[in-house]
């Protein structure tokens, strides 16, 4: 949960106490090295424990210190001894207290890692070689036991990433105090927990539509009323078009009347026209009061919910009212995509790809193959790009535009087709378009990728034409007042390659429109013979 710890542990050399460092300032934790905690309370190293009182005596002492630390601590990344969690009675309070990160490494890697190390282990003092071999060997199956994450070949900066990934739990800075993002399988069920343990004070006005309610108004309500809370729930028709003004408005007058305070709080539950509507509504009552997200959609879960942009439509385009207002929390439950339909699935994908292109080939190619099988891992991954930008450019004054990438072309063709296109078609189309145009201006470093992207928007389900009804002048007349024109001046964001995409590009309407009509009055994948 939100403030729940999370104890790093692994054999000797594994790099806990240096990862849990890093990790703690990544997600604004304080940071615990348990054994120096034993150091302190003893008032000598661990190594004079072993040779002085031995180590049953050792094992004693740290277990009263582990759990002194973790009645003190609430908010920590703790790194543990390598053999601290054999006793069960240890593994049992650790693990009711928070999650568990298990390093691992080949014996070369750990044994190359601990003989440049300052520190020598109380274990391997004698013989090194052969201890660490009897050491691994006899903990071989407690070490597997909690699903470790393998450090071998990972600099400092991949195995933080992992670790983050592992953990399901990120931090956002760089817009207010920053704000967690928790992601985990029945994560809905303890939403009234995170929440207490958030501080966020009440009354809870839960905002989400129709077809969102009927899964899981019961279940999230039960979970705040247990937690004390007292609620409101304000339920929308479910669509982008009902993303205007009105709805804003009648979002309002809902505050008003249950008596929405600026101490309150605002819940986002559904898809992302919730959230965009909620979260701007939130940003825009008595000058703005708090608000959390539980995204429900694919779509929502890997793009809308996160990076706290808000906003509504107008009739001449997407989200051209809106505002920067950081949510509290971010609260991802990948279970919820078992209740949404097969078609929502595919439209969130859009998203996913377009994050694989981005800065993730893993991922796009993890697109490729049986993708059903693996959402909570392609959730982790896509939502683990857009945090990365979204923490590099919070407020959108450089490179977070790449997130924009597909969707320059992709906003125009959904607004232009009357929202018949889903978002997250519209901006497969897009992104195929931008790759088009990408290769036809010799940015794309081969002629090839638009095929590469064709194909897996295929294998997805998602459309690679333009349909033939839409108004191709229409949709270059709403291209140029997209907002993020500058200085008179649309401009793209474009794929250079799977994995790399760069912003600032200035396009000729005309080449945009020469692209359009070829996908409009072809299908790409015959055209490549791809199929």
């Amino acid at each position: 949960m939100g403030n729940s710890l999370i104890f790093l542990y692994g054999p000797p050399g594994s790099g806990k106490s240096s990862l849990g460092l890093a990790l703690a300032q990544q997600l604004n934790r304080v940071f615990i090295d348990l054994d120096e905690r034993i150091e302190t309370f003893v008032g000598c190293s661990i190594i004079d424990i072993f040779n002085i009182q031995g180590e049953a005596a050792f094992r004693a002492i740290e277990k009263s210190v582990l759990k002194t630390v973790i009645q003190e601590s609430s908010h920590a990344v703790i790194a543990l001894g390598g053999g601290a969690l054999l006793t069960e009675e240890n593994r049992i309070t650790v693990q009711a207290a928070g999650k568990v990160l298990c390093l691992t490494a080949s014996y070369e890697t750990l044994l190359s890692r601990l003989s440049v190390a300052k520190q020598k282990r109380p274990l391997l003092v004698d013989t090194p070689e052969e201890s660490l071999r009897t050491l691994l060997k006899t903990r071989h199956q407690h070490y597997q036991s909690f699903t470790p994450l393998k450090i071998d070949g990972l600099d400092h900066s991949q195995l933080l990433e992992n670790a983050q990934r592992h953990l399901g739990l990120f931090h956002v800075s760089g817009m207010g105090t920053g704000y967690d993002i928790l992601i985990s399988p029945g994560l809905l069920h303890q939403v009234g927990e995170i929440c207490l343990e958030k501080d966020l004070k009440g009354p809870i006005v839960v905002v989400s539509d129709t077809n969102v309610a009927a899964h899981y108004r019961e279940l999230l309500l039960d979970g705040l009323h247990r937690s004390g809370y007292q609620t409101s729930f304000v339920e929308l028709p479910p669509g982008e078009q009902y993303k205007n003004i009105d709805t804003l408005q009648s979002l309002w007058q809902a505050f008003l009347e249950v008596g929405l305070e600026r101490n309150s709080t605002v819940l986002a539950l559904g898809g992302g026209v919730i959230s965009d509507l909620a979260g701007f509504a939130a940003a825009t009552f008595k000058r703005g009061v708090s608000w959390i997200v539980c995204p429900t959609t694919l779509l929502a879960m890997v793009d809308a919910g996160l990076g706290g942009k808000t906003g509504i439509d107008l009739p001449q385009g997407k989200n051209l009212i809106g505002a920067f207002h950081a949510p509290q929390l971010v609260i991802v439950d990948p279970d919820c995509l078992d209740t949404l339909p097969d078609e929502e699935v595919r439209n969130g994908m859009g998203e996913v790809i377009k994050h694989g292109i981005i800065d993730d080939p893993a991922l796009f190619n993890l697109c490729r193959g049986n993708w059903q099988e693996q959402l909570t891992k392609i959730v982790i991954a896509a939502m683990a790009v857009k945090i990365n930008i979204i923490c590099q450019d919070p407020l959108e004054k450089d490179r977070r535009a790449v997130l924009n990438l597909g969707h320059t072309v992709g906003h125009a063709l959904e607004v232009a087709s009357g929202f018949q296109l889903k978002h997250g078609e519209a901006i497969g189309v897009g992104l195929l378009a931008e790759t088009k145009i990408a290769e036809q201006i010799g940015v794309a470093y081969t002629q090839e990728l638009s095929a590469s992207i064709c194909e897996v928007l295929f294998h997805i389900g998602l459309p690679t034409r333009i349909p033939a009804e839409i108004d191709l002048d229409e949709v270059i007349q709403l291209i140029q007042q997209d907002k993020k024109r500058a200085g008179g001046v649309v401009r793209f964001a474009l794929p250079l390659e799977i994995g790399k995409a760069e912003i600032g590009y200035q396009v000729d309407p005309s080449l945009v429109h020469k692209v359009l009509t070829q996908l409009q009055t072809k299908h790409i994948l015959k055209e490549k013979g791809i199929r």
